[in-house]
């Protein structure tokens, strides 16, 4: 008898309805029997994650394996996701025009995570995916709990946080304007609700990560910037660990930023000391970041909690501002 073909095993799982631990050992060895995963292959997995309603746990570990083995450790050079794979890869995710399911969004954090270096649009893409299940109330970040449309909880706060980690293995050391961006989108659709405290402190923490590397301040490496604080905290309280070198940076302005830096043992220390020849100039919040600043926040016409404390960072971080940002800096006070 001939063994059916990987389609033809996917049509029937799907027409179950529901795929077996034994079927995911079945499809395990249908596509890596030649220790290569093709992109057609990958379009079955696909299908068939759309299509069934049930998965055992081990379907979660081979979906985004399969996908990152197609789209990062396959090509050449191994670890560049290319233009048109990613391309491939974000159409394979809306084929079916909803935000991306959780094995989706696995799969492509997944590979970012591995990535060397990824186009910047697979990232975007991953984090708008994220913010729009935040707003929709379904989608990636949900599993089954009830939780409210339009709402961050801790969970999305992490799921936003992974996503902003995974940029850095993109090449990306600071929040891009473009993250910048889906983060205000996010904090303005949720302002009215009850968001977790978490959500403060990261989208505080990223914005401003963005605007010291407008200012052509070397912002902190996203695994400083991003941190949860309670996470990392050494015994020691206030002074240790990397949540006290962020605190540190945050509330001692630049003069806290050359202490943080000083009192970190190497790597930390060489780089605080190449950058004291560059703060006096770039300290200075100048006229074309301003401009973006003063838009991103009155494009909804309010000043939100999140947005002031921005601006008292900016307040402490830069003794010259511009013109522009002084009538939203005397409300933030």
């Amino acid at each position: 008898m001939t063994k059916p073909s990987l389609m033809d095993f996917v049509e029937a799982k799907i027409a179950e309805g529901v795929v077996s631990e034994d079927d995911v050992i079945t499809l395990r060895r249908y596509i890596y029997s030649d220790m290569v995963v093709s992109l057609e292959e990958g379009a079955a997995l696909f299908r068939l994650n759309a299509a069934a309603q049930g998965f055992p746990d081990s379907w979660y570990d081979l979906f985004p394996e399969a996908m990152a083995d197609i789209l990062v450790n396959q090509v050449r050079p191994s670890g560049y996701v290319s233009e048109d794979n990613a391309a491939w890869l974000i159409g394979q995710v809306t084929a079916d025009g909803h935000v991306c399911s959780r094995t989706e969004l696995d799969a492509v954090l997944h590979i970012l995570e591995r990535a060397r270096k990824a186009p910047e649009n697979l990232e975007q893409f991953a984090l708008r995916a994220v913010a729009q299940s935040v707003i929709s109330g379904t989608g990636a970040t949900r599993s089954g709990a009830e939780l409210k449309p339009g709402v961050i909880s801790d969970g999305e706060v992490e799921l936003l946080r992974r996503v902003l980690y995974a940029g850095a293995g993109c090449g990306g050391m600071a929040i891009s304007r473009a993250e910048a961006e889906v983060l205000f989108d996010l904090n303005d659709a949720t302002v009215e609700a009850e968001n977790a405290p978490a959500w403060s402190e990261l989208f505080t923490k990223a914005v401003a990560n963005h605007l010291m590397a407008l200012s052509g301040f070397a912002p902190p490496p996203r695994e400083v910037a991003l941190a949860r604080e309670d996470w990392l905290e050494q015994p020691g309280g206030f002074e240790g660990g990397i949540g006290g070198f962020f605190k540190k940076m945050v509330s001692g302005g630049v003069s806290g930023v050359r202490e943080a830096y000083r009192d970190q043992p190497d790597p930390f220390a060489e780089r605080g000391a190449a950058m004291e020849t560059e703060i006096a100039v770039n300290e200075v919040v100048t006229g074309d970041e301003t401009g973006w600043l003063v838009e991103r926040i009155g494009r909804d016409g309010q000043l939100h909690e999140n947005e002031k404390a921005l601006l008292r960072f900016l307040r402490e971080e830069s003794p010259t501002i511009h013109p522009s940002l002084q009538p939203l800096l005397d409300k933030a006070f």
